[in-house]
């Protein structure tokens, strides 16, 4: 906490604080990326899943639900056969995007600071 700054600005259900909760799960934060940056705001769930290299089906579908249910995402159902479900960013979720967007933007920037921080882990976790 910054020197002066009022201790109500750190309490359990500040924004600060809430808005990292939403990030807290590294899928989320990619879900929006690439709904907006990949596929302009909307995508059926294979095409997400196969933008997202590294994600199982059931933690994107979990993370979708979670994502539905807090309102950054709209999930349409596609009277196809067999149906399908397309997922879609809501005005909420165009609002994060920006965020989102920073955070990326930082990482790409700062690359090399990602690779030091990443390789003192590992210096520290080798056995020697």
């Amino acid at each position: 906490m910054r020197s002066g700054s009022d201790e109500r600005e750190w309490r359990e259900d500040c924004a600060p604080r809430r808005v990292l909760e939403i990030f807290s799960t590294k899928w989320t934060s990619m879900i929006l990326h690439t709904l907006h940056a990949l596929h302009g705001g909307q995508a059926r769930t294979g095409v997400l899943q196969r933008s997202l290299p590294g994600i199982s089906k059931k933690m994107l579908v979990q993370t979708l639900r979670e994502m539905e249910a807090a309102g950054l995402i709209v999930r349409h159902v596609e009277s196809a056969v067999p149906p399908a479900v397309r997922y879609e960013l809501t005005p909420l979720g165009h609002r994060f995007v920006d965020l989102v967007d920073l955070v990326y933007d930082w990482g790409r920037r700062n690359a090399d600071a990602l690779d030091e921080m990443q390789a003192r882990v590992t210096r520290q976790e080798s056995p020697g």
